[in-house]
């Protein structure tokens, strides 16, 4: 303490040793403004993991894409369904690309019933799917090694793979999958590309299915609806992505897409149409609301540390009563006075704030590991934040310094 006060300029040395004659009540003055720049970047820091995690999960999907997915029915009314509607289909994707404005490109999906699959090397309990040529650039996947497929293997119907990461090291512990022969089910295909590992650390995101491309392997869609069987009455593709080129007219694609697939279904609603723009906007707003109601707990903390700024100085003007009245005596000016209380205000909410980022820091990990919660750092907000409580908290140091300003020198000599 004592090194510290000496690296302190004299004007400042003496604001500080006052406030450490009195300390005990000083940190109870500083605890409501630990705990509301705590909890203002705390909340930062949650709030903007959870926005760069929720884009990362969107991404995902395809944050420019409109999704139609099959549902699920059970067999009775699956039958009466497909009197109706013959289900979700190829023919349905490229029908909304041609009549959607600023549609560019779909990709279809297909997952199939995968029983065994196994290599020379190793087994893996992957699930297979057949997917179109853009799967793997409308779904944000990235090819590590090898190839991704093309439109000339779906044409040619031809037996070869994409593995996720995880389903070429179970498959292949040692490495070396490409140009390796594997047998998912009963077919025979060769391995000509492995995923980039890509963990989302979710498999759902708004009621959506996430993820799990690491242990997947990846078929020519028309070679996999070809070689594989599948359930009577089975929609012909699970569910397919329609990327937009403008993102400011997702709301209208999104409508026509609806019409266009009404119409071709016959009014059967056996599909669901997700745009995940508007799963972002409303996980945003979800979480405004949680930032409204962390941001109403740090203003109150800040009031009542700001309060508690204002009852120490108060309590300090009237125990130095004397004290003031001499140096009015000796030729201190009223700004003299106000300038030093002021000073004692600020190292009290200078003080608050540093330990107020230290506990959010720690709270936002806190929260983190308990919550399973995501943590990033805005460095801009939370230093506006830090400079708001601080100036909080010195506002009101300000009408302590005038009343002591405003003693009568004389009478404050007379006080006892």
């Amino acid at each position: 303490m004592n090194r510290v006060l000496a690296a302190l300029p004299s004007i400042w040395r003496e604001a500080v040793e006052e406030l450490w004659r009195r300390r005990l009540r000083t940190f109870l003055t500083l605890l409501g403004l630990i705990f509301g720049v705590g909890a203002i970047v705390a909340m930062q820091a949650v709030g903007e993991g959870s926005r760069r995690e929720a884009l990362r999960l969107v991404e995902s999907l395809g944050l420019h894409n409109l999704i139609a997915q099959a549902t699920s029915q059970d067999t009775d009314t699956l039958r009466e369904t497909r009197a109706r509607s013959l289900g979700l289909s190829v023919a349905d994707a490229e029908s909304v690309q041609a009549v959607v404005p600023g549609a560019e490109r779909f990709a279809a999906e297909k997952a199939i019933k995968t029983n065994a699959v196994f290599g020379e090397h190793g087994h893996s309990d992957a699930q297979a799917y057949g997917v179109s040529p853009d799967f793997f650039a409308l779904s944000s996947l990235t090819v590590a090694q090898g190839r991704g497929l093309t439109a000339q293997d779906n044409d040619r119907l031809a037996p070869v793979a994409v593995l996720g990461a995880q389903a070429a090291h179970s498959l292949f512990p040692r490495g070396g999958a490409l140009g390796q022969l594997i047998k998912v089910n009963h077919v025979w295909v060769e391995v000509i590309g492995v995923l980039a590992d890509r963990d989302l650390g979710k498999d759902e995101f708004e009621g959506v299915q996430l993820g799990l491309e690491s242990n997947r392997i990846y078929l020519p869609l028309d070679s996999a609806l070809n070689r594989f069987k599948f359930q009577d009455m089975e929609d012909e593709i699970d569910r397919f992505a329609l990327r937009i080129a403008d993102p400011d007219q997702l709301g209208a694609s999104a409508r026509v897409m609806a019409k266009v697939l009404a119409q071709r279904h016959s009014g059967v609603e056996d599909y669901t149409l997700v745009v995940p723009q508007q799963l972002f906007q409303q996980h945003q707003k979800t979480q405004r609301i949680f930032q409204v109601v962390m941001g109403a707990i740090a203003g109150v903390s800040l009031l009542v540390g700001g309060i508690g700024i204002m009852n120490i100085m108060l309590a300090n003007v009237l125990e130095r009563r004397r004290e003031i009245g001499l140096l009015r005596a000796l030729g201190a000016r009223r700004r003299d006075v106000i300038a030093q209380f002021l000073r004692e205000a600020t190292v009290i909410c200078v003080t608050g704030v540093v330990l107020g980022l230290v506990f959010g820091t720690a709270l936002a990990y806190a929260i983190a590991v308990f919550a399973g919660w995501q943590v990033a750092w805005a460095p801009l907000p939370i230093l506006l934040s830090a400079v708001f409580c601080g100036a909080v908290g010195l506002g009101f140091g300000v009408y302590p310094a005038r009343q002591a300003a405003r003693l009568d020198p004389i009478a404050a000599l007379r006080h006892e």
